[in-house]
């Protein structure tokens, strides 16, 4: 057998259509960023690194949760044969909830965080907002989609909004538009029109059942914001740290989030199964299908580890190349960080399986935990004497081996793991 084959009889079935879908976004995100590293000024470039890092950061880590525990909950009811529509509305009303929590204070310090971290420019708080809500509404939909295994019509809004954003960041660049605001208004117009096109599967899968429970939702909802925000606090920090340590150093800001995105090639093709492996870890637990769930797990941990070393390769080898001429980001980074900014993606996605795992076996506490270890350990790394550059990277690194080494032992100590892997 192939490794191509091994490789894809390891993932969970649904995976080649999330997967079209993640590769065609993964592409845009490079595309997005190369067209605006190319046209805007160092100084409007850093500002739109930032914001690309805080909607990344804080948008994935609050509404991911929700799409997973909608996923989860309409993955449970189909195994019972009952409807999803009310959890389509539940969902919906909490991920609204959620971003309104978001946009409040972003109304009322719109100034100040305009002055912290876009050189004055408000009209960048409002484009990060119009991202946030636009997150806000395609997690609800993916959700559904995700949970009542269409899988085709996931990978298409996936698609889309990908596709969008090549054509519209594109069109700026080639028309010469200079604004950081058109480029990030890019975050919000895209995903809201795949949205919209992809809605109709939504509604037409998710049919009317018995009522759906806030419990159901919310039990664990506060643990898994709080794990995904510092998951994504631990995997975009080294950018948001960069500018907030050293304020005027544009040129280290940008170059970071380019090799933060090349670096990351990897979690791009991780995407393509994480969807639907909670899926399945989801419908085997509630099957009872033990074996099948170990299978799963242990699978999608191998083919984990093998992405994060081929990427890494790749990234150390032609990653510095790559920056200035792709990117159009300043030649200041090399080899050694790229391993750095490497080991830590491979880390980093093999504590999103461990999560998973965690997270399908109750012991969502324990995940949250873990995250907290490796926060804590990041901040330590990030504070300490070394160089700026240096240390930002490390901390990536060693805070993502935190998490994994306390996830592994979580999950060892867990007696529901044991009788799920027994």
């Amino acid at each position: 057998m192939s490794l191509l084959d091994r490789i894809t009889t390891a993932l969970p079935q649904g995976t080649a259509f999330v997967g079209a879908g993640t590769a065609v976004l993964g592409v845009a995100s490079y595309v997005h960023l190369a067209a605006a590293g190319h046209t805007l000024a160092v100084d409007d470039m850093a500002s739109f690194s930032v914001l690309w890092t805080v909607v990344f950061s804080i948008g994935l880590g609050l509404f991911f949760p929700v799409e997973q525990e909608i996923t989860r909950v309409v993955a449970s009811r189909v195994v019972a044969g009952d409807g999803a529509l009310p959890v389509l509305r539940r969902g919906a009303a909490l991920s609204f909830g959620l971003l309104a929590a978001v946009l409040l204070p972003m109304a009322l310090f719109g100034r100040q965080l305009a002055d912290l971290f876009f050189h004055g420019d408000v009209g960048l708080v409002v484009a990060m907002g119009g991202a946030f809500a636009a997150l806000a509404l395609a997690h609800v939909t993916r959700g559904v989609l995700a949970g009542l295994g269409r899988f085709q019509a996931y990978g298409l809004q996936l698609g889309l909004d990908g596709g969008l954003r090549i054509v519209m960041s594109l069109a700026l660049a080639l028309a010469g538009v200079r604004s950081s605001f058109a480029f990030a208004a890019v975050l919000t117009v895209a995903p809201l029109i795949a949205v919209l096109v992809t809605l109709r599967p939504v509604f037409r899968g998710a049919h009317q059942g018995s009522a759906a429970h806030w419990r159901e939702l919310i039990e664990h909802l506060g643990l898994l914001v709080g794990s995904t925000l510092l998951a994504q606090l631990l995997v975009n920090i080294a950018v948001i740290s960069t500018k907030l340590i050293a304020t005027d150093d544009n040129e280290l800001v940008t170059a970071l989030l380019a090799a933060l995105v090349l670096a990351r090639v990897p979690l791009f093709v991780f995407g393509a199964f994480q969807v639907s492996l909670l899926a399945g870890l989801s419908s085997a637990a509630a099957e009872g299908d033990t074996q099948g769930y170990r299978r799963l797990l242990l699978r999608a941990a191998s083919v984990t580890g093998g992405l994060g070393v081929a990427g890494g390769l790749c990234a150390v080898a032609v990653g510095p190349l790559l920056l200035p001429v792709f990117f159009g980001a300043p030649d200041v980074l090399g080899p050694v960080d790229f391993a750095w900014l490497s080991l830590g993606t491979t880390l980093y996605m093999l504590a999103m399986v461990l999560g998973q795992a965690l997270l399908t076996s109750g012991g969502a506490r324990q995940q949250l935990l873990a995250w907290i270890v490796g926060t804590v350990v990041l901040v330590a790394v990030t504070l300490s004497p070394l160089e700026l550059r240096t240390r930002v990277e490390i901390a990536y690194a060693v805070g993502s081996l935190a998490v994994v080494t306390s996830m592994i032992l979580a999950l060892r100590s867990r007696v529901g793991y044991r009788s799920v892997h027994s």
